[in-house]
C-alpha cells in the first residue's frame, strides 16, 4: 500500500508536467521542420521536403525569390498592419463602451460580437463577397476589399481580448486616483491605460497573426491580388520554394522575440517596484 501511494504521488506530481511536455513537443515539431527546411538546398531534387544539403542561400539572397513571392509577403504585411491598427483602435473603444457603460441592446451586442468568431470562415467570406458585389465592388476586388474583410473579423478578437482585460481591473483604482486630485483624463492615462495596455498589445498581436495567416476569406475577396497564404497554396501544385520556410521561420522568431522581450520588461518592472 505504501508503494502504491508512492506511485500515485509520483504520477500526480509528474503526470501534468509530462503531458505538458508532450503537447509542446507535438506543437513545435512542425515548426522545427519549417526551420530546418529554411536551410535546405532543394535544387537537386523535386521533393522539396526532403533535406538534401545545408545552405544559407535561402536566407542570403532574398532578391532571388521568384514568382512574385516577395510581392505577396509585402502585400500580406501591409494588409495585416492596417487591419491591426484599425481593428485595435475600434475594438478597444468598443470594449470600453461595453464594459464601462450601460445602454439598450448591450447584451445583444455582446452576443453579436461572438458571431464572427463562431461562424465558419467560408460563410463569412462568401457573405462579405456578396456584400461587396451588391455594393458595386464586384469588379474592384483587391487590396481594399481584403482590408475591410480583415478588419471586420479581427474586430471580434480585439473586443473579446480587451474586454477580458478590462473585466479584471478594479474600478477603485480610478476612484483612488481621483481622490488624490487627478482628473478623469489623468486617471485614465496614468492608471487605467497602463493596466489595459498588455491586453491591447495582445489583441494587436493576435489580429496581425490572424490577418497575415488568413486564406479562406482572403481568397474569396482578393480579386487579382495575391497574399502570402494564397501564394503558398498556389505554388503547392508545382513545388513550394524553400524561401517560404524562411518567411515562416522569420515570423516565428519575431513572435518569440516580442513575447520574450515583453516578459523581460515585465520582470524588470516588477523588480524595480519591489526595490
Amino acid at each position: 500500500m505504501t508503494g502504491l501511494r508512492g506511485v500515485r504521488r509520483w504520477l500526480g506530481d509528474h503526470l501534468i508536467l509530462g503531458l505538458g511536455i508532450l503537447v509542446l513537443v507535438y506543437t513545435f515539431v512542425p515548426i522545427a521542420v519549417v526551420v530546418l527546411m529554411s536551410f535546405n538546398d532543394s535544387s537537386r531534387s523535386r521533393n522539396v521536403y526532403r533535406f538534401q544539403e545545408f545552405t544559407l542561400d535561402n536566407w542570403l539572397h532574398p532578391g532571388s525569390w521568384a514568382n512574385g513571392m516577395w510581392d505577396s509577403v509585402v502585400l500580406s504585411i501591409s494588409i495585416a498592419f492596417w487591419a491591426t491598427l484599425v481593428a485595435t483602435l475600434l475594438g478597444t473603444l468598443a470594449a470600453f463602451a461595453l464594459v464601462r457603460h450601460r445602454f439598450a441592446g448591450r447584451s445583444s451586442a455582446n452576443l453579436i460580437i461572438f458571431l464572427p468568431m463562431a461562424s465558419p470562415e467560408i460563410v463569412m467570406g462568401s457573405s462579405l463577397l456578396a456584400l461587396f458585389v451588391s455594393s458595386g465592388f464586384g469588379g474592384q476586388l483587391g487590396f481594399w476589399t481584403i482590408l475591410i474583410a480583415h478588419i471586420m473579423f479581427c474586430l471580434s478578437f480585439v473586443i473579446v481580448t480587451v474586454k477580458a482585460r478590462l473585466g479584471g481591473l478594479d474600478d477603485n483604482l480610478e476612484q483612488a486616483a481621483m481622490d488624490l486630485y487627478a482628473t478623469e483624463w489623468q486617471a485614465f492615462w496614468r492608471v487605467t491605460f497602463p493596466l489595459v495596455l498588455p491586453g491591447i498589445v495582445a489583441a494587436a498581436l493576435l489580429s496581425f497573426s490572424l490577418s497575415f495567416d488568413d486564406f479562406i476569406i482572403t481568397n474569396l475577396n482578393s480579386g487579382q491580388s495575391v497574399t502570402f497564404p494564397m501564394f503558398v497554396w498556389g505554388s503547392a501544385q508545382r513545388g513550394v520554394p524553400m524561401e517560404v520556410n524562411v518567411i515562416g521561420t522569420a515570423m516565428f522568431l519575431i513572435a518569440v522575440t516580442i513575447v520574450v522581450s515583453a516578459d523581460v520588461a515585465r520582470r524588470r518592472q516588477a523588480k524595480a517596484l519591489a526595490a
